[in-house]
């Protein structure tokens, strides 16, 4: 807090725009030789230069605009990706709220951008030094977005029913070092999802989750939205009320670039029966997988699922799908490194992406008994299929969509 209070003041946020990027660990001690020869105070210098380091780390969230927020390390993780947060913002637009209160704000991500959209925003967050560098955060936006230090419990008690109001929470994660995908209980959360879970039965609400949340404890008549963001499963959105889309219950997202393209369902899809290995590998986006709608997609490639056990499919038709990633199959090879390391020879491969499913290898350490050279490059995809364990030696199939 003392950091806090030495960084915002006019001569600290100054000092703070005034520095170049520090993005590696030599660059922080750098600049704390620098401002410390320089006479600033050492309290002013650690909060000023860790808040440089953090607003370089954000720029893969935020942009151009982490150039001029303020972050915690927590709150910069729990974040979510502005380009993210627009889609939650459209969401609440399209369905005719004008306002939003957002009790759990972190930060200020995704209230950035439900003003950003036109929302008024009402914001809390129940840690005082988090809900200080939101309202900084959120200042350009005047008195169309503002933030106070309460609970979601307190602040939710005094919403007025208008009924142009759609509430958003992204409930704290209590535990430290959790990455966006690490598994999370219900206990980790603050508030508490049960309480949460019952705002969502009562008002159109939308609840940021973890995306590998236990399936079986979301609420049964919600829209359960998992995403992805250029590869990664960034998050697990559950929908009530009338932010829900009609007959939908199972969703998977998936962003690239500026790109999206979405994937609905009424309940989980049934698979496809598992067939023999055909011209193509195709391998599920996370977001599809986690949403149990891998059927869907096999259907529209005309493909079966490799293994009943593995979240791969397979197809001899060239068919492809923004909710896979495609392989060209070369050969199939027995997993071991003599036989992979010959056919790697022949085709004078000398950069090899390694991927594993159902089989317990280490990437790694398996490439070091590989040999690789020449200037080809290729995929190495290690299975168990049934009871066997497969090399797959294929190419990538340039993106769909």
């Amino acid at each position: 807090m003392s950091e806090l209070r030495a960084l915002l003041t006019p001569a600290g946020l100054e000092l703070l725009d005034a520095l170049d990027p520090i993005e590696s660990t030599a660059d922080v001690a750098r600049a704390v030789s620098r401002l410390r020869a320089a006479g600033h105070a050492p309290d002013v210098v650690s909060a000023v230069v860790g808040q440089a380091h953090l607003r370089s780390r954000a720029a893969a969230k935020f942009g151009p605009f982490a150039a001029r927020m303020l972050f915690t390390r927590a709150g910069l993780e729990q974040a979510t990706r502005l380009g993210v947060a627009a889609r939650h913002a459209q969401r609440i637009r399209r369905a005719g709220f004008t306002d939003v209160a957002d009790l759990g704000c972190g930060i200020g991500g995704d209230a950035l951008a439900f003003a950003g959209a036109g929302l008024d925003v009402r914001a809390v967050d129940a840690d005082e030094v988090t809900a200080a560098i939101a309202a900084y955060n959120l200042a350009p936006f005047g008195e169309n977005a503002v933030v106070r230090h309460d609970t979601a419990e307190n602040a939710f008690a005094a919403l007025d029913d208008t009924g142009t109001r759609a509430v958003w929470m992204d409930p704290a994660r209590r535990t430290s070092g959790h990455t966006e995908t690490r598994r999370v209980s219900a206990d980790d959360y603050s508030p508490s999802l049960d309480w949460a879970f019952d705002v969502a039965s009562r008002v159109p609400t939308g609840i940021k989750l973890g995306p590998a949340h236990d399936r079986d404890a979301l609420p049964a008549d919600a829209e359960a939205q998992w995403v992805s963001a250029d590869g990664s499963v960034v998050e697990l959105v559950v929908w009530s009320g009338a932010l829900a889309r009609e007959g939908v219950r199972r969703a998977a997202l998936v962003i690239r670039d500026d790109r999206s393209h979405e994937l609905t369902s009424s309940a989980d899809a049934v698979d496809e029966p598992v067939r023999e290995l055909g011209a193509f590998l195709h391998e599920p986006d996370g977001a599809v997988i986690r949403a149990r709608l891998i059927g869907d997609v096999a259907r529209s490639l005309d493909a079966g699922m490799l293994d009943e056990h593995i979240a791969y499919l397979t197809s001899d038709a060239a068919l492809t799908s923004p909710f896979v990633q495609s392989f060209r199959v070369r050969e199939t090879l027995p997993a071991n490194p003599k036989a992979i390391s010959a056919a790697l020879k022949a085709h004078g491969i000398g950069r090899l992406e390694i991927k594993k499913r159902g089989v317990d290898v280490d990437p790694a350490a398996f490439r070091k008994k590989l040999t690789l050279r020449g200037d080809q490059e290729a995929t190495l995809i290690l299975a168990r299929i049934g009871d066997r364990r497969t090399a797959i030696l294929a190419d990538r199939v340039p993106a769909a969509g």
